[in-house]
């Protein structure tokens, strides 16, 4: 079998995660993403730590597991998109907003205010959210986000 080029490994990895995401409501292994695109493991892994790397995916800290592939969590959160018949983890409350957006879908959305741990609920129905009035709040400023992106 023919070697595939770098460059086209790592974003066919990245097209398979956000598919595999969308299709099972969590992010592939790289072993499962090795298999399923008919590549060495190894050669999977590396492309996983390429696209961390470039901020495409954000692995778990010590690992080469998907934690965000934006705006998906990889991990359970305060905040669940449900939509098209499926339900998703959000990094925060603004992706849950790219959720919607991503998939071009109506959702209702379930999240917990961090302040005083209110649950709050909004839906998006023909690409408007409705719902109770909200402040999204961000520790940080977005150009320093990747200075503790699990923070921010």
């Amino acid at each position: 079998m023919e070697p595939i080029p770098r460059e086209s490994l790592d974003w066919s990895v990245r097209l398979f995660v956000y598919r595999y995401i969308v299709d099972y409501e969590r992010p592939p292994t790289f072993a499962e993403t090795a298999d399923a695109l008919h590549v060495d493991p190894y050669e999977a892994r590396i492309a996983f730590e390429r696209l961390h790397d470039c901020h495409a995916l954000f692995l778990e800290p010590g690992t080469v597991s998907v934690r965000m592939a934006h705006p998906f969590s990889g991990v359970r959160t305060p905040f669940r998109v449900h939509t098209g018949g499926h339900t998703y983890w959000a990094n925060c409350a603004w992706d849950t907003l790219g959720i919607p957006a991503v998939l071009a879908g109506d959702a209702t959305i379930d999240g917990v205010c961090s302040d005083d741990q209110e649950a709050v609920q909004l839906s998006v129905k023909n690409q408007r959210v409705h719902g109770q009035e909200v402040l999204v709040h961000f520790a940080l400023p977005f150009r320093r986000w990747y200075e503790d992106l699990i923070l921010t």
